[in-house]
């Protein structure tokens, strides 16, 4: 058999290709949630591997229905439902832990990811499959680190300070704008609850400094009762 001919076995539907196809998914997806379980994430080596085998197996039931059953359906509708569909476990991953973070966005789209990979071993296009691959391993370990020195100047948090008094709202916000890159500061009732304390919430970005210094340097000023990072 010459690699023409296996070619065309492999890309045929018998039992030889469709135990390739599932062993594509379980080293492609395990692969790629190995990277994101390591970090942490809600989805790891098990989902993933689960969400590329799942949907291999999904168009192969397509492909199975059409060629061996001789049904006239088509056979790419129910793998259709698999790209809608795994967008309701994706948003199970994706958490908004403040006004400026959110977290989770790259793992649901790497199980997305995963899913058209497993589409694509199950109808045996092995060259999409690998690519796509190759392409989510390199966009989860090395890209992100680029696009972090990219974007590290447009860094962004939110603070709140509490004063003392209305004749320390003014002293207060010159104070932060004249050394930090603000947006939308807002005089809000205070937090803690005390009487004649006023509160003031303010967006910064682009810091030089971390949110937990920055709180540190404004309660070194004599008008600011006490700082926190605002979420």
């Amino acid at each position: 058999m010459n690699f023409g001919e296996f070619t065309e076995y492999m890309r045929d539907f018998n039992a030889v290709s469709v135990l390739a196809r599932i062993i594509l998914c379980v080293i492609t997806g395990g692969l790629i949630g190995l990277e994101r379980g390591k970090t942490g994430r809600a989805a790891g080596m098990r989902t993933h591997i689960l969400v590329c085998v799942g949907a291999s197996l999904t168009v192969m039931v397509g492909l199975f229905c059409t060629k061996v059953l001789g049904y006239s359906a088509d056979p790419m509708r129910i793998a259709a439902q698999v790209v809608s569909g795994i967008g309701f476990l994706g948003v199970g991953t994706i958490l908004i832990k403040g006004r400026f973070m959110i977290t989770g966005l790259t793992t649901a789209a790497g199980l997305w990811a995963t899913a058209t990979i497993g589409l694509a071993a199950g109808v045996g296009f092995y060259e999409g499959a690998l690519l796509t691959f190759a392409v989510t391993i390199l966009t989860v370990t090395i890209f992100h680190k680029i696009e972090y020195k990219l974007n590290k100047h447009l860094s962004r948090f939110g603070i709140y300070i509490e004063v003392k008094g209305c004749e320390n709202i003014r002293p207060a916000i010159n104070l932060i704008k004249e050394n930090y890159t603000t947006y939308d500061i807002q005089v809000t009732s205070p937090r803690s609850g005390i009487q004649n304390n006023i509160g003031i919430e303010a967006n910064i970005i682009g810091s030089k400094t971390p949110p937990d210094e920055t709180v540190r340097d404004l309660e070194k000023n004599e008008v600011i009762i006490f700082a926190i990072e605002s979420i």
